[in-house]
This record gives structure tokens, C-alpha cells and sequence, in this order.
């Protein structure tokens, strides 16, 4: 799927695109990304993706795993972006949530029965206020809503926004 990122140093759109995991290595603890994608990918039922840039298309810039929970229930297993697009020198913006309506595109395609259009997720870090941190990002920036202690879900509505402000 194509889709715009924002490269931060001159504000521009550029082109990138959402595709399954293929040919192209994937991220892992070792290349300073948090979640080892290639370990992960091959568990059952696991779909995997990777969003790259159009220019360089053999250098993920985010990847997300995405899995239906007992065939219906869309859930987002991981998603991450990489190490080079965080924080005050980062090169592209917009990346996660691209990935993070492709989720929810996803949601609204495989989800069943009245899990169709919601994607829940969990937030799960070492630090319980990064875990607070990082679920008021996720609520502020892209509408999701805490479900339990750790479990967030994203509703059709907000799903629906998101696809189409990051996927057009």
C-alpha cells in the first residue's frame, strides 16, 4: 500500500509504502530495535509488515505484526519504528501512524462479527510511567481507548479517521 511519510529536515511528503515482510531483513534486538521482528514473524498466524521508503527500499523504517486472536479478533502484536526516526533528530515522521491505520484497514477486513473494525492492542513496558506515557500518546494521537490494565482498543470510528488521514 502506498502511503506519505513526512522527512523531517525539510518538511516534504515522500513517498513509502506498506508491504508483507518478503525479502527484506528484518529488524531485530540486535540492530537496536526493541522487538526482534524476525523471531517474531515466524510465529503462527502471524502477519508481518514493513514500511519502507520509496528511495530506499531495503531499509525498513517501521515494522508491525498483526494477528487475528481465535480468527476474529484483529490485535496488533508489535509494532515499532526505527531507531532513526525517534526523538529530536529523527529523519521521518508519520510512520507509526501509518502503520497503526494499516492495522486498523486490516481490522475492518479480517475482523468478524462485532470485532470487525476494532483493533485492540497491549502496551506493556518495564517502567509503569513509560506504560502511562505511552498509552496517553496512543489515546491523544490516535483515538484509542484503554480497555483493562494494559489492553487499549481502537474503535471503527477512530479506525476509520486514521485510514483516512495516514492511508488516503
Amino acid at each position: 500500500m502506498k502511503v506519505e511519510i513526512l522527512r523531517v529536515n525539510d518538511g516534504q511528503l515522500i513517498g513509502a509504502k506498506i508491504t508483507p515482510h518478503s525479502a527484506i531483513a528484518l529488524p531485530s534486538i540486535v540492530d537496536g530495535w526493541r522487538f526482534n521482528f524476525n523471531k517474531h514473524s515466524k510465529k503462527k498466524g502471524y502477519q508481518t509488515f514493513v514500511l519502507t521508503c520509496d528511495a530506499t527500499p531495503d531499509k525498513v523504517e517501521g515494522c508491525l505484526i498483526f494477528e487475528m486472536k481465535s480468527k476474529i479478533e484483529p490485535y496488533m502484536c508489535f509494532i515499532e519504528i526505527a531507531t532513526h526516526n525517534i526523538g529530536y533528530e529523527k529523519q521521518y515522521d508519520k510512520i507509526a501512524g501509518c502503520l497503526i491505520a494499516y492495522a486498523c484497514r486490516l481490522s475492518f477486513i479480517h475482523g468478524k462479527g462485532d470485532y470487525q473494525g476494532w483493533l485492540s492492542f497491549d502496551v506493556l513496558e518495564k517502567d509503569k510511567k513509560d506504560e502511562l506515557k505511552l498509552m496517553s500518546i496512543y489515546c491523544m494521537k490516535y483515538g484509542a481507548l484503554k480497555f483493562g490494565e494494559t489492553t487499549m482498543v481502537i474503535s471503527p470510528e477512530a479506525g476509520e479517521q486514521l485510514i483516512n488521514k495516514f492511508l488516503k
